[in-house]
This record gives structure tokens, sequence and C-alpha cells, in this order.
């Protein structure tokens, strides 16, 4: 019987995964810059020009867009720590796509390194 973490090593073995070092040549590069973490982490900040689409919701996203069939389009994609990213990435695979790459270490690392992060203003009622 698998694990998350197994699935998730399967994953990571089968998904292009670039360093932090690297991400913003490739997010540059890329078409589309995916944040795949839940609703509340990506309103709690989210790397600069980045779309949010849940991992579990993903498919149903990506399938449902017309701005994103093409699966010619490359993508740089993330989470919090980049299992769920791999995950992502695996099943967009699956689905045809054939330009995805995940940042190592995820949210967290890019943080940890000092990258901008976009934290939406809150309204001020004074």
């Amino acid at each position: 019987m698998k694990t998350a973490m197994d699935l998730v090593a399967a994953a990571k073995a089968q998904v292009a995964e670039i360093p932090v070092t690297d991400a913003e040549a490739a997010i540059r590069d890329a078409d589309v810059l995916l944040d795949v973490r839940e609703a509340e982490e990506f309103a709690a900040g989210h790397l600069p020009g980045a779309i949010h689409a849940s991992r579990g919701l993903l498919e149903f996203k990506l399938s449902g867009s017309a701005q994103l069939a093409s699966r010619d389009l490359s993508f740089v994609i993330y989470c919090k720590t980049s299992g769920r990213a791999a995950l992502a990435a695996v099943a967009m695979r699956e689905m045809g796509y054939l330009n995805v790459k995940s940042i190592a270490g995820g949210f967290d690392a890019w943080a940890a390194a000092g990258k901008p992060v976009h934290k939406p203003e809150l309204p001020a009622f004074e």
C-alpha cells in the first residue's frame, strides 16, 4: 500500500523541478505561473503574476479554461513545499500538457530566498 509520500516521490521522479535560483528565469520564459495551493494559502501571499487553481480542482479548471487549453503552453507551477505541485505536474502531463516545471521547495523556498511575494492589501476602514 502506498502512502502520500510514496506518491509524491514517484511524481518527483517524473517531473522537471527547477531550483529557486533558476525560478525567476523559468517564470519569465513561461506562459503561465500556476499556484496549486489552497485558496486561503494563495490569498495570504503568492508569487507575483501567479494564477490560482487549487490541486483538488486543477483538472477541472484546466479543462474549463479556453486560455489554458493549448497543450503547448509552458507552465511553472508551485505549492507550499513542492509535493502537491509534483502531483499536479504528473496529472497535467497525463492531460497532454507538454511543458510543465515545478519549483523545487515551492513557495516556502521562494520566500526563504527573499524573493518577492504579492500580498493583497486589505481595505482600511478608518
